[in-house]
C-alpha cells in the first residue's frame, strides 16, 4: 500500500524525494518541485486544480515569474534562492494571481546543498 503524504511530515524533503510521482499526484495538498531558480519540475493535480494550470503547462516554466508571480517576493522566492541556510518554513499566504484571492498555507522546503526545492500548498 502506498504511503499517504502529510503536509506537516517530519523530514518532508526526503519523504517527497523518495516518493514516486504517483504518490505526489495523490496528495491532498499542492506539491511543486522546482529548481532553486524556480523552474518547475513537477506540478501535482491538487495544485493544478487550485491554480487552474495544467501540470503539463507548468513544467519547465518559472514558477515565480510565469506561474505565480504573486510569490516573486522576499517571503517566498527569495527564501528558495538563498543557499546559506536550510529552509523548512510554514507561512500563511494569499494567492492572488489569475484567481480570486485564496488563503493558503505554504511550506517551503529547501535543504542546503540540494539543487531542487519543494513548495507545498494547502488551501485554508
Amino acid at each position: 500500500m502506498a504511503k499517504t503524504l502529510n503536509f506537516s511530515e517530519q523530514d518532508a524533503f526526503r519523504v517527497l524525494d523518495d516518493a514516486p510521482e504517483v504518490v505526489l499526484d495523490q496528495a491532498d495538498f499542492g506539491i511543486i518541485k522546482m529548481t532553486r531558480k524556480g523552474e518547475v519540475m513537477h506540478y501535482n493535480p491538487y495544485e493544478s486544480a487550485l491554480a487552474g494550470i495544467a501540470p503539463q503547462d507548468a513544467l519547465g516554466k518559472n514558477f515565480f515569474t510565469q506561474i505565480a508571480p504573486c510569490t516573486n517576493n522576499f517571503m517566498v522566492a527569495a527564501r528558495f534562492m538563498q543557499e546559506e541556510e536550510p529552509v523548512d518554513e510554514t507561512i500563511p499566504y494569499v494567492f492572488t494571481y489569475k484567481m480570486t484571492p485564496t488563503k493558503v498555507t505554504l511550506r517551503l522546503l529547501a535543504p542546503r546543498g540540494e539543487d531542487h526545492v519543494y513548495l507545498l500548498v494547502k488551501k485554508e
